[in-house]
């Protein structure tokens, strides 16, 4: 809701507005009521409900992963509901996300719970964790089947102002560079934008973890402030154009899916009536079949057909190192805590369970 729409809202009472509707149909004839005739409903008295909804991606990514769910919502709410859509970094920084939304600055964000910074111990889960997964459809089954979603309830449920609603999967995580990687030594003292848990567990490698707003990572890859991203796969590498600066690919990647959520303030949802409540669930299991099918067929196609990176790889007996040293990653994560323990615990299951069921699960 707008500052405007604040001061206008409710300052008419519903006899009033009656007498005022009737004084205009005097005054305007037959034009006024049908004007009227089969317009959508809004509430008289305050108006459509209105949120303003940031997400983490820019405007070219941000056609895909949030833009056709808020104009499906938008459409379908007719009048009733508005959500007015900013991109990464347009209303407040990324990182401050999760405070605007909880203070009520924004009703609504599409993040994922490390780059919003949320408060909760399950957060270093949120974008990519080391090896989590193996395929985008990993993700929603995790959270479905695997009782994660029970988890992230319970977590967010313990801050008051945000509520979590839905988690879905993006793309897996591969590193793109200007120069090279074709050994784990040659990450060394290699300036990269990334996601914090990936940047983290990669930096013990020399990879040097760099934040800058989304909008800027082109120009600091055209500078040289920075020297790679290990942020996306080759869907969004080609979709928002850091392909034209990054001339290699590693095919090697850290996991399988990005793991991303919707939010919003606890105020501004309980104003929202059930059957809107029901239509923004709708839309988000749309944008979520949506992601799946755009990165999936995106991230094979590229990798065979793509001609703006070379692909290299880091030999597999050397990336068995990595895979055994994210072993010892989750147990660290685990000990920070007994939720967090329990997240890792269930990542072993279904990895074993996806392990044991073979192709076309894991080969």
């Amino acid at each position: 809701m707008t500052d405007e729409t604040k001061k206008t809202a409710g300052t008419e009472d519903a006899s009033h507005s009656r007498r005022s509707f009737l004084r205009q149909a005097a005054a305007g004839g037959a034009a006024v009521a049908a004007s009227a005739i089969g317009a959508p409903y809004i509430n008289a008295q305050s108006g459509p409900i209105r949120w303003r909804l940031q997400t983490y991606s820019g405007a070219p990514l941000g056609a895909h992963v949030i833009k056709p769910q808020i104009e499906a919502f938008n459409k379908a709410a007719n009048g009733e509901m508005v959500i007015d859509l900013y991109y990464a970094d347009q209303l407040v920084p990324t990182a401050e996300l999760f405070r605007a939304l909880q203070n009520g600055t924004i009703d609504a964000v599409q993040s994922d719970d490390a780059t919003m910074a949320s408060p909760v111990d399950i957060s270093v889960f949120g974008g990519y964790f080391p090896f989590s997964t193996r395929y985008s459809l990993d993700l929603p089954v995790l959270f479905q089947q695997y009782g994660l979603n029970e988890i992230w309830a319970e977590a967010y449920g313990e801050v008051k102002g945000v509520e979590w609603l839905s988690a879905g999967a993006w793309d897996p995580l591969h590193i793109f560079t200007k120069e090279p990687i074709r050994s784990l030594a040659d990450m060394k003292g290699k300036r990269v934008f990334g996601v914090p848990t990936a940047g983290k567990f990669l930096s013990r490698y020399g990879l040097i973890p760099v934040t800058v707003p989304w909008d800027d990572v082109e120009v600091a890859l055209q500078t040289g402030e920075l020297d790679g991203v290990a942020w996306c796969g080759f869907t969004e590498a080609y979709e928002v154009g850091w392909a034209d600066i990054c001339k290699y690919a590693l095919s090697n990647n850290v996991t399988g899916a990005w793991c991303g959520s919707y939010f919003v303030n606890s105020e501004s949802w309980s104003k929202v009536p059930e059957h809107l409540k029901q239509l923004y669930f709708s839309t988000i299991d749309q944008s979520h079949y949506y992601r799946q099918v755009w990165y999936w067929g995106g991230e094979a196609k590229l990798r065979v057909e793509g001609k703006k990176m070379e692909l290299t790889t880091i030999p597999q007996e050397e990336w068995n190192q990595v895979v055994k040293d994210a072993e010892g990653f989750w147990d660290e994560i685990a000990a920070t805590s007994p939720r967090c323990a329990k997240v890792v615990e269930i990542f072993k299951q279904y990895t074993a369970v996806m392990e044991k069921a073979g192709v076309p699960y894991r080969y």
